[in-house]
């Protein structure tokens, strides 16, 4: 298939990569030249052209070629610059176009999206992307949400970019009929508009509990040499190590579990970070998705809370603690 796609960062730059060796043609744009000229590099050999902007894309895409429809995948920021760029495309296709956002949109705007571009006949489909910098070789694990027909027209790209069944074992009992096979290769229509991304959501909140999981465990290994404890139970013990033997066999084996070993292996004091943690927004539209169907997720809350805690020092809250501490037992700060 032939597809544009705007946007060539990290992802975006190593899906064109990858649906490019699958021998699909790619039309790129990036709102620097010189990013564009480097992924068009990057791709296999006359599958990639480059275009200065996205009237450029539009007419490239319906040049030569007799497949039926024009397609655009969107893989920007969620927010302002992902909403200008579905809009100016929204006014460069026409009916039948598909559009597909693989960032991590809210998914009430996908919604919104969907039934303004419906209105020109455009389909949209939103697409969760998860894989990170990884996915250009592993593939991408991907959740999306539209109408039957377009998902299914855009199927050999979303194919192209899975990761296939690899050595993943078939899980015991599943059979054809009331489980969809494309989940064994990787890839979901989960619903309607708006499924994908809020399936991707909820995805990424429990990616957050997980790593904050993960993250206090070994604090809590890392603190076993202090002198806070008894000298007779203090351990020294190796992180590296610990997570290496983690990662065979044991219940909390995961790639989040891979990345920390990775990391520990390198440095096991981890002084290449500062600690602080940003959030890109799918924690806390889970908490919102979670209070709007009362359901309690005091994980995932805890670790969003932690990551704004990780970016402000020491707060006027733990000034309080300490005061109200020394106020009725005399503790002093250490």
């Amino acid at each position: 298939m032939r597809i544009g796609i705007i946007g060539l960062g990290r992802m975006g730059s190593n899906i064109a990569v990858r649906l490019s060796r699958h021998g699909h043609d790619v039309v790129l744009h990036d709102r620097t030249p010189e990013v564009t000229e480097k992924t068009v590099a990057r791709c296999a050999k006359g599958k990639a052209t480059g275009v200065a902007n996205l009237d450029e894309m539009a007419k490239k895409l319906g040049e030569g070629t007799d497949q039926e429809r024009r397609v655009v995948w969107v893989m920007l920021p969620a927010g302002e610059v992902t909403e200008n760029a579905v809009r100016k495309m929204g006014n460069l296709l026409g009916p039948k176009d598909i559009i597909i956002d693989g960032g991590n949109t809210y998914y009430k705007d996908d919604i919104r999206r969907a039934h303004e571009l419906g209105r020109k006949g455009i389909d949209y489909v939103d697409v969760g992307t998860s894989g990170g910098v990884h996915g250009l070789e592993r593939g991408y694990c991907m959740m999306y949400g539209g109408k039957d027909e377009a998902a299914n027209y855009i199927d050999p790209i979303l194919k192209s970019l899975a990761p296939g069944k690899g050595n993943v074992p078939l899980t015991p009992d599943r059979r054809p009929g009331p489980h969809d096979p494309r989940a064994e290769e990787g890839y979901l229509h989960c619903g309607p508009v708006g499924s994908g991304h809020f399936v991707k959501m909820i995805h990424n909140g429990i990616e957050y509990g997980m790593m904050q999981a993960i993250a206090e465990g070994f604090d809590v290994l890392k603190g076993r040499g202090s002198r806070k404890v008894p000298q007779d139970e203090r351990y020294h013990l190796n992180l590296a190590d610990i997570a290496e033997v983690w990662r065979r066999g044991s219940v909390v084996t995961s790639w989040l579990l891979d990345l920390k070993a990775e990391a520990l292996a390198r440095d096991g004091d981890l002084s290449e970070f500062s600690g602080e943690v940003n959030d890109s927004g799918e924690g806390r539209w889970s908490i919102e998705a979670a209070i709007e169907e009362d359901v309690p997720v005091p994980v995932m809350t805890a670790a969003l809370f932690s990551r704004f805690r990780s970016r402000s020092g020491n707060t006027f809250a733990d000034k309080s603690l300490s005061a109200m501490r020394y106020g009725f037992g005399g503790h002093v700060e250490r």
